[in-house]
């Protein structure tokens, strides 16, 4: 992705070089301070008039570990999920209208009501213990733990705004800083376990009483641990902050 980024900015210089020193009513920029964590993404920005653009962002993060995990642990409550290895992706494209109070197209203090569309990715490893049928009634069995690692995909719908202020830079360099922002929305999502040899009756029966257990409020859980398959169902509101982000891009 950092490739893909540097070839694009390569070649609206190359394309900039030949047109006046500064103006121009398209910008292709990046959010420096997502790419710092490795959330890759990739701006454009179109001007309609000399106060409003519309904007369309994509955004890319590789699974990878879980963050801030002592708040996810408090907010997902299931001693069982290995928060260690639990691990979170994601993909979102944006849409934004911008409303600028600056004296000069696509410049200066903004307001930006925005849309976004997300799929977060997840893979959940959860511990669970169960005691095998006896064959035969002197048997002596001893319990067995085993992990589901389930897989899956959140989709998400939200709507905010964000405030910040735009500047331009030496020629066709622009500064994008984003003060502060939040959205909110609604999502819904399935993650699946499917073991290479199917479950047992008692290995259904203690994985499902361990899934039945998370609590993830405000988030509606429902488990389903069938012969070959299990399965958690989740749908809720869906809620985000836009903190301190600082682009760069082109303007062409």
């Amino acid at each position: 992705m950092k490739k893909i980024l540097l070839l694009f900015f390569i070649i609206i210089a190359f394309n900039a070089s030949s047109q006046s020193l500064i103006g121009g009513d398209n910008i292709l920029k990046t959010n420096l301070s997502a790419d710092a964590i490795n959330n890759y993404n990739l701006t454009y920005e179109k001007s309609i008039n000399h106060f409003i653009s519309l904007s369309i962002n994509y955004k890319s993060m590789p699974l990878s570990k879980l963050p801030l995990q002592a708040l996810a642990k408090k907010f997902i409550d299931n001693p069982a999920i290995d928060f260690d290895n639990f691990k979170i992706g994601n993909s979102t494209i944006t849409f934004e209208g911008r409303f600028y109070l600056g004296l000069s197209k696509m410049s200066g203090f903004y307001i930006g009501p925005y849309i976004r569309y997300g799929n977060y990715d997840l893979s959940v490893p959860t511990s669970y213990t169960y005691t095998p049928d006896k064959i035969f009634p002197t048997e002596i069995v001893k319990p067995i733990t085993a992990v589901a690692t389930l897989d899956g995909t959140i989709r998400t719908q939200s709507y905010g705004a964000h405030v910040g202020m735009q500047f331009q830079l030496l020629t066709k360099l622009v500064l994008d800083i984003s003060f502060i922002g939040g959205h909110y929305g609604t999502s819904s999502g399935k993650l699946e376990f499917s073991p290479p040899g199917g479950f047992p009756r008692p290995a259904r029966e203690a994985l499902k009483q361990v899934l039945d257990n998370t609590k993830a409020n405000p988030f509606k859980l429902k488990s389903t641990v069938e012969a070959n398959k299990a399965i958690i169902d989740t749908e809720g509101p869906w809620a985000g902050l836009r903190g301190l982000g600082i682009g760069l891009g082109l303007r062409f």
